[in-house]
């Protein structure tokens, strides 16, 4: 029988650093080490299932309040560590199925414990260091944007367990009244809706798609091979501008989200200073 505690998220982590990613302090949830990748150390982050859970709402990948100032607390220290020196890459290892819903997340604000942990995310961008999001299983919702969202360079898995998306399908359906099986026939012509991973990268934001043989067993070779890209991400990261505007430049994005390109153009012109 299959560990649930034992996911696809650990595994990658475990594999790429050697290391259970435990931290005296941090919650059961919280992965974070140091590894050398590259050459360099590289700090990697990461979310796994926690039997222990404080909040009943998390404890299978979920993003909670824990998660997100603790998070934080540890990205905060790497910023600090590192502000008069090399920058460290920093290696979120992504397979998170979302933030966690719950009376108790809301009333002690996830809002904050979010909004704190992408802010740290993006501190740490725009300081230097090269942020890279491997994406090897699900990455939905607040967990996108809490672990995802702020990365200079979004790596995934091509492989049917992958997700990124705003919301799941049955949730989709609710929202706009249709049946999944409508939702799925949309996808086939509006690719903002499709689910698959294929589609999500035609929207310009991955900048690699990896076929990984048996993701959810990493061997010597597969791992190998993420690291390599790993490397390669990192540098392409350290030469360019430390903006997300890569997004919006690629052929995908240019084809697929005109209409968010225009829109951020209209904001601009507006809200520029004259």
């Amino acid at each position: 029988m299959t560990n649930p505690l034992n996911n696809r998220g650990r595994k990658w982590f475990e594999a790429l650093t050697g290391s259970t990613g435990k931290v005296d302090g941090n919650p059961g949830s919280l992965m974070v080490a140091e590894a050398n990748l590259g050459g360099e150390k590289a700090v990697f982050v990461g979310v796994a299932p926690d039997a222990n859970a404080r909040f009943p709402r998390t404890g299978h990948t979920e993003v909670g309040l824990e998660e997100g100032w603790y998070g934080t607390k540890n990205l905060r220290a790497v910023i600090e560590a590192d502000k008069n020196g090399p920058k460290r890459p920093i290696i979120t290892v992504c397979d998170s199925k979302s933030q966690a819903y719950g009376r108790r997340e809301e009333l002690f604000g996830i809002h904050l414990a979010a909004a704190a942990i992408i802010a740290a995310y993006a501190d740490a961008r725009t300081a230097g260091h090269p942020v890279i999001a491997l994406i090897v299983g699900r990455c939905v919702s607040g967990s996108f944007l809490a672990l995802a969202g702020q990365a200079n360079r979004m790596i995934a898995f091509d492989d049917p367990e992958v997700l990124i998306h705003a919301m799941y399908k049955d949730a989709a359906a609710r929202i706009t009244r249709r049946s999944v099986a409508e939702l799925d026939k949309l996808g086939e012509t509006i690719v903002p809706m499709a689910y698959d991973i294929g589609s999500f990268n035609k929207l310009g934001g991955l900048h690699s798609l990896l076929k990984v043989a048996n993701p959810d067993t990493p061997a010597k070779a597969t791992v190998e091979q993420v690291k390599s890209a790993l490397i390669e991400a990192i540098a392409d990261a350290r030469n360019s501008p430390r903006t997300l505007d890569v997004r919006l430049e690629s052929d995908g994005a240019k084809a697929f989200r005109k209409g968010s390109i225009k829109v951020r153009e209209l904001m601009t012109r507006q809200w520029a200073p004259s």
